[in-house]
C-alpha cells in the first residue's frame, strides 16, 4: 500500500491540487499505524507536520480504540518505553525512519505502531489535520455455529472456552452466554472484544 500511495495518479492529483492553493507549505508526514502484535490493522495516514500528537491521539480513539476514556501514551520503544509528551508535533517527532508506540489502557492494552514512511512539504489535502489513505478491509469472521459469515463477537467463549466467539446476527440473538453481556459487534479495529468496546464513532475520520 505504500509503493500504491505512491505511485497513485488520483492522490497526485488530490496534492498538486491542495499545493495549488494560497498559503504556508509545512511538513506533511505519511504515517503506518499498525496493531503492534499482529499488525492485521492498519492505517495509512497524512498527518500536518504543525498539529500536536494530542490530534493523533484523539484520532485514534476515535478510529480504533475509544471505549471508556483510558489513558494514553505515545513513547519510544515499546510500551513502557519513554514517553513522548503529546504536546510535541508531528514534524518535531516524526522524521525519516521514527517509530513510535501509541498505548491506549493501561490495564487491558491496545499497542499501536506508528512508523514514518515519508514526510513531503506542503499543503494538507483537507481541513483537518488528519486524512485517512488507506486502512485494511475488515477481517473475514465465520460463526462457530454455523459458518456463515461472523457480525458480532461473544468474549465468554473467546476468552474462558478457547474458542473464536464469532457469530452471525441470528446465532448472536440465541447465545446462551451472558457472563460478559451481551455479543459486540465485530468492528474493523484491534480493540474489538476488550474492555467495553463496542465500535468506532461515526464516519468520516
Amino acid at each position: 500500500m505504500s509503493r500504491h500511495l505512491a505511485a497513485c495518479e488520483k492522490r497526485r492529483a488530490a496534492v498538486a491540487a491542495a499545493d495549488a492553493q494560497p498559503g504556508k507549505r509545512v511538513p506533511i508526514v505519511h504515517l503506518l499505524v499498525q496493531d503492534a502484535w499482529e499488525g492485521l490493522y492498519w492505517l495509512h495516514l497524512e498527518m500536518d507536520g504543525t498539529a500536536p500528537l494530542a490530534e493523533l491521539d484523539d484520532y485514534l480513539r476515535v478510529i480504533w480504540l475509544e471505549c471508556c476514556e483510558h489513558l494514553s501514551e505515545f513513547s519510544v520503544g515499546r510500551r513502557m518505553g519513554r514517553p513522548v509528551g503529546m504536546s510535541r508535533t508531528a514534524a518535531q517527532v516524526f522524521v525519516p525512519g521514527a517509530v513510535l508506540t501509541h498505548t491506549y489502557d493501561f490495564g487491558t492494552s491496545s499497542t499501536t505502531s506508528v512508523r514514518v514512511v515519508s514526510v513531503r512539504q506542503g499543503r494538507p489535502t483537507t481541513r483537518w489535520p488528519i486524512a485517512l489513505m488507506a486502512r485494511n478491509a475488515p477481517l473475514a469472521a465465520t460463526c462457530q455455529e454455523c459458518g456463515s459469515p461472523a457480525g458480532y463477537l461473544c468474549t465468554e467463549c473467546l476468552y474462558d472456552d478457547d474458542a473464536s466467539g464469532e457469530l452471525c446476527e441470528a446465532h448472536a440473538k440465541s447465545h446462551p452466554h451472558d457472563e460478559y453481556g451481551d455479543p459486540m459487534p465485530i468492528a474493523n479495529s484491534p480493540r474489538t472484544g476488550m474492555c467495553g468496546y463496542s465500535g468506532p464513532a461515526d464516519p468520516p475520520y
